[in-house]
């Protein structure tokens, strides 16, 4: 090989030994840049929640909204110090030796296994049921319950206890087959579980029994009971409905022989003083022109007892002849 081609050669290799040292040093200084700008930021999204924490300090608190609630549950908590609560999701600054933790803001489900309760008239069921639930106050999680799986435990717990005590208060009949009551019944439970929960960052959303089942051993037997006591029910809402008839019938009767005693009085009183009228006008014009009276007095009776076939045999000296045979 010529001289001229072999500094040619190692010219090239300089060339790109020194290219790649560009290439290198940009890439450590990317690598650099970007491990930095992760030492001082971190990005909590909108499905989420955060918090800072400085060693094992609770530093900040990042939520969707402010509650006065979360504010409250936070400050009377006595594993926190000073929290700064920040509402709204995004790019914050942190310290290098801060680390940043993220939770799901989204809604959690936690499906219970099956198990027995007993009614208030002493009768097993088996309810299965599910609820669902969220993280409200990440700092409080942390400190408390600190995983999902652990939160599941509690709420299965507090689940069940409340359930059991609700269907304690209620009978088989109305836990089968009240639909109203079961609508109550999951609002009374997750009232009383995000009473216990409070403290924990967490709250129950909503709970809905899935099944209602009875043993098999003894489900035969209650629902006989059960149809039994409908009967019976049934059987009194109907004596009762005939015993109500019953009555109204004879309030009704005895109202409508009142009104008939009233109206036959006043229609008596009335055609009483119709009667008394009728005399009193009679008397006045007897008295005024009694030749005229009688005469027509005298010509009512010929019209009430004579009609076109009428024959009769009248004395000439008869009064009643008078108008008739002397005109």
């Amino acid at each position: 090989m010529e001289p001229q081609e072999q500094r040619s050669t190692t010219e090239k290799i300089k060339e790109l030994g020194s290219l790649g040292s560009r290439v290198a040093m940009i890439v450590v200084a990317l690598v650099i840049i970007v491990g930095g700008f992760n030492l001082f930021t971190y990005t909590v999204s909108e499905s989420e929640l955060g918090i800072l924490t400085q060693f094992t300090e609770v530093k900040k608190i990042i939520v969707s909204e402010k509650t006065p609630e979360l504010v409250e549950r936070t400050m009377e908590n006595n594993q926190l110090g000073q929290v700064e609560i920040i509402e709204g999701k995004g790019l914050f600054f942190k310290l290098p030796w801060q680390r940043a933790e993220t939770y799901t803001d989204k809604l959690l489900t936690f499906d219970s296994n099956a198990r027995e309760v007993i009614t208030r008239d002493k009768n097993k069921i088996i309810l299965d049921n599910f609820a669902q639930w969220k993280i409200v106050n990440p700092a409080l999680f942390k400190i408390s319950v600190r995983t999902e799986g652990a939160a599941h435990t509690r709420l299965d717990d507090l689940l069940y206890s409340a359930i059991n005590e609700e269907i304690g208060r209620a009978t088989t009949d109305t836990v089968i087959s009240d639909r109203e009551y079961a609508r109550q019944l999951s609002e009374r439970v997750a009232e009383s579980v995000n009473r216990s929960v409070a403290g924990l960052g967490i709250k129950v959303m909503d709970v809905r029994i899935k099944r209602t089942d009875l043993p098999e051993a003894n489900s035969a037997n209650i629902y006989n009971r059960m149809k039994t006591e409908r009967e019976r029910i049934a059987r009194q809402f109907r004596s009762e409905g005939a015993e109500e008839a019953l009555m109204i019938t004879s309030e009704a009767d005895m109202e409508a022989t009142i009104l008939n005693a009233e109206a036959y009085e006043e229609a008596q009183t009335i055609r009483g003083e119709g009667d008394a009228e009728a005399i009193r006008i009679y008397a006045e014009a007897h008295n005024k022109d009694p030749e005229f009276y009688e005469f027509y007095r005298t010509l009512q009776a010929y019209t009430k007892t004579i009609d076109g076939q009428t024959k009769m045999v009248i004395d000439s000296n008869s009064p009643f002849a008078k108008y008739l045979l002397n005109p």
